[in-house]
């Protein structure tokens, strides 16, 4: 009698913690690979800042998907050949030294869907002064959308809103700034 009590609780007792047990290893992966997933969005992001200081274009387009685009509200690049050509129409040559200015991207929101995922993030651009000091000279708004292609994450598509100066504003500095023929 005793023993059959006891088996009869085993029996009622070993589907419970059975079907507890799957769902938490099942729930701990999906957790785990939620955390290398934004990890991995947040490194693309400190990247691009880096590679595009570091004028290491090649780099900076493979960011991107191959169909990628960078826009703001003056131009849009689609393509990783017609971002790489942007930046050398902006910057210079490839792996020419910076000293003159760099990109701090922080506030990362990372929301993730999957193979997907949005992120809205704050840029700022900070230049050389004429005595040297860093000085901000361009704020704004990143949203960007990311996808994980061949277990890589890469930007699908990124609209830089500036905020501080306006798009136009900035555009009247950059002339202003640019050599007279």
């Amino acid at each position: 009698m005793i023993v059959r009590g006891f088996a009869l609780r085993a029996l009622l007792f070993l589907p419970v913690t059975a079907g507890f047990a799957q769902p938490k290893s099942n729930a701990i992966e999906a957790r785990l690979q939620r955390v290398e997933d934004e990890l991995a969005i947040r490194r693309v992001l400190v990247d691009y800042a880096a590679f595009l200081d570091g004028r290491d274009y090649a780099r900076y387009a493979a960011l991107f998907t191959t169909d990628g685009e960078w826009s703001n509200a003056t131009a849009s690049h689609k393509g990783r050949a017609a971002i790489r050509q942007m930046l050398e129409g902006t910057l210079g040559k490839p792996g020419a030294p910076n000293r003159a200015n760099f990109h701090i991207i922080s506030n990362p929101q990372v929301d993730l869907d999957g193979d997907r995922a949005t992120v809205t993030s704050r840029y700022l651009f900070v230049m050389r002064a004429p005595d040297g000091r860093p000085q901000p000279a361009l704020a704004g708004i990143y949203r960007d959308e990311l996808v994980r292609q061949a277990g890589q994450w890469k930007i699908r598509r990124r609209v830089a809103d500036d905020i501080m100066p306006t798009a136009d504003e900035w555009k009247k500095i950059i002339a202003a700034q640019a050599p007279k023929p």
